[in-house]
């Protein structure tokens, strides 16, 4: 049972399922109480630069302190800034300011956690029954569980508005929900946790020390093409993807007077993503890595390509589609093949390193898609995005790195720094 990774998805999807109630909460609580638009995006926008800069720290406390322990703390810690939403809302009334401070800090908390998170699942896939293909599972049932939580935490949160009425009171079940995942976590093997025992450092302060170990992850990062290439794919579709969601889709759609559809834009992501992750799973050991990668990679250029011509609504929902199902598999071989191809006692780093990329490639792309937007017209953005996924899946495909994905033995495609800790 304490292996089992049924909990480990169990705390995974509660996690996942109290920030899907709070993306809906939050934004329209600022609304309502603001009246102003630009309070919603300047609330996302500090968030997300939160979250980035955390990012860079995360890792480095991931890979010192037991990472069992990490997840535990950061849920209780992201339940107590959620607690004190309706708390402040009842003594003092919540502004902007209140709004920001406890946004910003609910992004710092959550980003250690994710991180933890995401170093336990190869740990208990080693501590569980060593069977062929079990990691690429593993991961492939996180993909699955993460767009199944992208459908159900948003649309969980406005049922609750609807049933409920707006209130900070709302927020509640996100508290419930991320108590829960700590107390799930902690039926897991500490074992799952361990941090592995890492060579003396370099000589001098803790300061020091901190920022040689930083280096080290983010030195590997850039020295593994592998790793490096998987970041950057992963990063510009996720830059293109928030585009899509937060700027393009919502003018389309309300131009075409069709607003509803705005939300299935990201059902159909998510849908697809569920229907490619169960292939995925279902052809593992049949299918191999590289031709699920090159599946992908095809199915980004033609998907992006069919949203990004704006042709009809219709077409916009079908490409969408086609992206979550042929993304989703390359998204696991990406997944399984950073795990193998990073140490387990820098996993922490090398993922923090990502998460921290992953992070801010979405504010790099917004702003610059806004402004064609509007000057140039939706259409002009609409073929701004395709093309930058085209060439992203072109590169990706001719990429020496990403030529021979079906390594069998785990750390195959490693490469060494000399400085490993």
């Amino acid at each position: 049972m304490r292996r089992s990774a049924g909990v480990y998805f169990t705390s995974y999807g509660l996690s996942l399922l109290g920030k899907g109630i709070a993306s809906v909460v939050l934004p329209l609580l600022v609304l309502d109480r603001t009246g102003d638009v630009l309070a919603a995006g300047l609330l996302a926008t500090a968030s997300m630069a939160a979250s980035a800069l955390t990012g860079l720290v995360s890792g480095l406390l991931v890979d010192r302190i037991d990472r069992r322990a990490v997840s535990v703390v950061s849920d209780l810690l992201a339940a107590a800034s959620m607690a004190a939403l309706p708390v402040v809302d009842a003594l003092w009334g919540l502004d902007m300011a209140w709004f920001l401070a406890l946004a910003v800090v609910g992004a710092v908390i959550r980003v250690p956690g994710m991180t933890a998170q995401e170093t336990l699942l190869p740990a208990l896939a080693r501590l569980g029954r060593s069977t062929p293909g079990r990691l690429d599972r593993l991961i492939s049932l996180r993909e699955t569980v993460g767009n199944v939580l992208l459908l159900a935490g948003p649309g969980l949160g406005g049922l609750l508005i609807g049933l409920l009425g707006l209130s900070p009171a709302l927020l509640l079940a996100t508290v419930t929900t991320s108590l829960l995942a700590a107390g799930t976590t902690l039926v897991l093997d500490p074992r799952a946790g361990h941090v592995p025992r890492r060579r003396p450092g370099p000589a001098g302060g803790a300061v020091r020390r901190a920022v040689a170990d930083l280096t080290v992850g983010w030195r590997f990062l850039f020295r593994t093409p592998l790793l490096l290439g998987a970041t950057l794919v992963s990063a510009v579709l996720v830059a293109v993807l928030s585009s899509l969601q937060t700027t393009l889709m919502p003018a389309y759609f309300l131009g075409e007077d069709l607003p509803a559809l705005t939300g299935l834009t990201l059902s159909a992501l998510a849908a697809g993503g569920i229907a490619g992750s169960a292939l995925y799973v279902a052809t593992i050991g049949r299918i191999g890595r590289r031709t699920w990668f090159v599946t992908g990679m095809i199915g980004t250029l033609g998907g992006f390509a069919a949203v990004g011509s704006l042709a009809s609504p219709w077409v916009v929902l079908g490409g969408a589609g086609l992206v979550g199902l042929t993304n989703a598999p390359a998204s696991a071989v990406l997944g399984v093949l950073t795990v193998e191809a990073t140490p387990d006692g820098m996993r922490g780093r090398v993922l923090g390193a990502q998460n921290t990329l992953m992070l801010a490639a979405p504010a790099v792309t917004a702003a610059p898609l806004a402004a064609v937007a509007a000057t140039a017209g939706l259409p002009a953005a609409g073929v701004v995005l395709a093309v930058l996924a085209a060439a992203t899946a072109i590169a990706a495909l001719v990429a020496p790195a990403f030529r021979s994905l079906d390594a069998t033995e785990p750390g195959q495609h490693l490469v060494t720094t000399g400085d490993l800790p």
